[in-house]
């Protein structure tokens, strides 16, 4: 039986993108599938196309790392190549998502139905493989399949985002151990000192809000950090207790998706002419001391001192899929490059550009010129903190 193999060819392109191309190899049984960094290079290819077309694509992981622990390594792929072959469409991008550890194949122009196209996939590739390998190798084989673009219910009420869809983004931090262990350290000590420092300043605000309104000195909210896992966030309470966060959630729909309407202060996530503030949070506000205490979420490692802004989940449910990528590989931040950068009252769009554009030129320089620039961007006012 002769069977199309594929391989990689170069082609000159406006984008530079590899393009793969069909030949046919008489007598050949075996396929070439993309290297790693190839693969991963079109799964990430696939999610900025998605982002822009809101066309779904799935993503399919075959775990065989037990197989080729204990099995000769090219009788197993090929096995597994051959087999899955007839249940591929041309169309289909198949590679190493892990280099002899997990095959991935990237599904794309799925049907609008979407549950019923991966139900039949995964039927027909478990069917092929109970007939064409070793029943033996089926318990040792892990398949899992993987939609893009997540739903707002799978990325924020589960908690955390679907991180084999970002290889490429959570990939970035591996090379960057050393220099992401300085930042974890200088988040250890920068919170730790200012907390010591600002101690004083604690008890002063702390005995302020007491004496003025009745309830906690602290206010609790639920945010989203790295990777979509939700933590609570501390902050000064600067409004009166059990208020309704109706108000806010209309106000925040208005700046996330009518941005220019004039009704919405450009990059102010809070309502400014607020009468459930009181007298102490106005000025507590207007000075950002509401702040100081995410300096323990940073200590208890949930916050780093510089990084995107933490999103508050109904935020979240508003987001375009290219939104979420600010949520992807990086801790939230007390401060961050667009409250610093004197843009800070700009549309949520360009905030979104800022936040990945310090993710995508994350360096500890970067960090410690944002962190000397706060102050500053504070006592003038034209920072967003």
């Amino acid at each position: 039986m002769n069977v199309p193999k594929y391989e990689i060819h170069e082609e000159p392109s406006q984008d530079r993108r590899p393009s793969m191309r069909v030949v046919d190899h008489p007598g050949e049984k075996d396929l070439t599938f993309f290297n790693e960094t190839h693969f991963r290079h079109m799964l990430r290819v696939e999610r900025m196309r998605t982002e822009r077309s809101k066309k779904p694509f799935l993503l399919l992981l075959i775990d065989i790392s037990s197989l080729m622990a204990k099995n000769q390594r090219q009788s197993v792929v090929s096995d597994i190549k051959t087999a899955l072959l007839p249940s591929l469409r041309e169309i289909d991008m198949r590679g190493w998502y892990h280099h002899h550890s997990t095959i991935g194949i990237i599904f794309t122009d799925i049907s609008s139905e979407e549950g019923a196209f991966v139900d039949l996939i995964m039927h027909k590739i478990y069917d092929r493989f109970c007939e064409k390998l070793d029943q033996s190798w089926m318990k040792k084989i892990k398949i899992s399949f993987h939609l893009f673009p997540e739903t707002s219910s799978q990325s924020f009420n589960d908690e955390t985002f679907n991180i084999n869809l970002y290889p490429d983004m959570n990939g970035r931090n591996v090379g960057r151990i050393f220099s992401m262990a300085v930042k974890r350290t200088i988040d250890l000590l920068g919170s730790a000192f200012a907390l010591l420092f600002f101690g004083p300043v604690f008890l002063a605000i702390a005995a302020a809000i007491k004496a003025t309104s009745p309830g906690p000195v602290f206010f609790r909210q639920e945010r989203v950090g790295l990777n979509g896992k939700r933590f609570f966030m501390l902050k000064f309470r600067s409004m009166k207790t059990n208020c309704d966060s109706a108000e806010h959630q209309k106000y925040i729909a208005k700046y996330i998706c009518e941005q220019q309407n004039s009704a919405v202060e450009p990059g102010v996530f809070k309502l400014t002419n607020d009468s459930r503030i009181t007298s102490v949070g106005a000025f507590l506000r207007q000075t950002s001391l509401d702040e100081l205490p995410q300096l323990i979420n940073v200590l208890t490692g949930e916050m780093s001192l510089v990084g995107p802004r933490p999103p508050i989940p109904y935020e979240c449910d508003l987001y375009d899929i290219w939104h979420r990528r600010r949520l992807v590989s990086c801790k939230p931040g007390i401060t961050g490059l667009w409250q610093v950068t004197g843009r800070s009252r700009t549309t949520f769009d360009e905030m979104v550009r800022l936040d990945l554009k310090y993710i995508r030129d994350w360096s500890l320089f970067l960090d410690i010129k944002i962190l000397l620039m706060t102050p500053k961007a504070v006592v003038s006012g034209s920072g967003a903190l």
